[in-house]
């Protein structure tokens, strides 16, 4: 059997090529996801075949996310450009685990790939695959480290990048990237969900190829954060995986590569599925507390600093609902003051990540409050994007000049402003001495 696109609606179950463009099934309009045909090889072999491979000076080998191009075998790896994405570090939070309320807690920081954040594992597979069906343009929606990663891999892949933003909302650390990286950058007057709705009709009528976390392909490569941390841990599942959500891409690539690794052999238990939002953005959260899982509830207006998170009808969520529950995972929100402190904290830790990655260390902290997460858990805590995303967001935290979307103040809880000193030697040892 080929590998095939396949609806994840189980009263429909519809089946396409993988050289469609398929986003949503055309017959109920669910979302569709790749499968491949089982793979017939023992456990051991793939985890000494990926292991070794980490030696090759391959250009495919290098990539942490082509390494394992046999758990994404969906046919485009001829076609593949890569950044050297991926190889992205398991760091320990001492200060973030008591934070937290925890004995021990890791950050898998996606921060480390080239474009500074996780959307490189996704990016790389979704051009390659834009690439194998013989497309020229291609574009997204983006609050700005899509945007990023797109500009940089559509550029580096020869193809012609469109970028369609929510005017004034985005970081410029984000912004600079897609504009750096040669994209046509569209600033639109709406939200993010105004505008993918805009684009998605748009997209037939003019050629563009759309890779945002709809597109399943994506969906493919940020598989491999996944793996590449079982490989890192010498296939040990830990008890949670907490991942910040927003369009919730992430939660629903996560949980499919825990199904297949199980499916493989590759692990004996699946990790539960912790999913942070942003208090001003979290339908998701609401969907989950609710008695009807049948159909969320947009928010129109989505508020968060976070913005990287600042989604209020995420496209995937029926993919990460699926996740959530069969994991026995939960979901949780945290207010913007949680998300400002919990970042400081992080960084005390000299690890640093943007906002929204922030949410999974204030969620934590929720989260073993209510006795949801066991003190001695092993858990792993995914940090989406690089400290300098958002530059201009830590200089105001620090300087008790941030303010949360309504306008109040968030405290300066582990504040440390620059001070203002004399070029005066005696002074300056005066004030160190302190």
């Amino acid at each position: 059997m080929p590998a095939e696109l396949v609806c994840i609606a189980e009263s429909c179950r519809a089946r396409f090529p993988v050289t469609e463009i398929v986003y949503n099934c055309p017959r109920c309009g669910g979302l569709v996801e790749a499968v491949y045909p089982r793979q017939e090889c023992p456990p051991d072999h793939w985890k000494a075949l990926w292991r070794n491979r980490r030696t090759s000076n391959a250009a495919l080998d290098q990539s942490g996310v082509w390494r394992y191009r046999e758990f994404i075998a969906f046919g485009s790896e001829a076609h593949a450009v890569t950044l050297r994405e991926g190889n992205t570090p398991l760091l320990e939070g001492r200060g973030a685990a008591g934070y937290g309320g925890l004995d021990r807690l890791v950050f898998k920081h996606q921060g480390f790939n080239p474009t500074g954040s996780f959307k490189d594992n996704g990016m790389t597979c979704a051009v390659a695959q834009a690439r194998r069906l013989g497309l020229r343009r291609v574009g997204c929606v983006s609050t700005g480290n899509t945007s990023a990663s797109m500009a940089a891999y559509a550029s580096a892949a020869g193809l012609d990048p469109v970028i369609f933003i929510p005017n004034g909302n985005i970081a410029y650390g984000k912004l600079a990237q897609a504009l750096e990286y040669g994209a046509r950058t569209l600033q639109v007057e709406a939200n993010f969900d105004q505008i993918l709705a805009l684009v998605r009709r748009l997209a037939d009528r003019l050629g563009i190829y759309l890779l945002n976390s709809i597109n399943p392909f994506r969906i493919e490569g940020q598989k491999t954060i996944m793996l590449e941390m079982m490989d890192q841990r010498e296939w040990r599942a830990p008890d949670w995986v907490v991942v910040p959500g927003g369009n919730l891409g992430n939660t629903s690539a996560f949980g499919k590569a825990f199904r297949e690794m199980r499916e493989w052999g590759l692990i004996d238990r699946t990790p539960r599925l912790a999913v942070i939002q942003a208090e001003g953005a979290s339908p998701f959260y609401e969907l989950f507390r609710s008695a009807d899982h049948s159909r969320l509830v947009a928010n129109p207006h989505p508020e968060t600093l976070a913005t990287a998170i600042k989604i209020g009808d995420p496209v995937s969520w029926p993919k990460a609902l699926h996740e959530v529950l069969s994991s026995n995972g939960t979901v949780e929100r945290v207010t913007e003051q949680e998300i400002a402190d919990a970042k400081a904290v992080i960084g005390r830790c000299g690890i640093g990540c943007e906002p929204a990655s922030a949410a999974t260390l204030a969620g934590i902290r929720k989260l073993t409050a209510a006795g949801t997460i066991k003190r001695d858990a092993d858990v792993v805590a995914v940090l989406t994007g690089n400290v300098l995303k958002d530059p201009d967001y830590i200089h105001r935290y620090h300087t008790g000049t941030l303010e949360d979307p309504a306008g109040r103040p968030i405290r300066s809880t582990y504040g440390n402003a620059p001070e203002v000193v004399p070029a005066d030697d005696e002074r300056i040892a005066e004030l160190l001495a302190k």
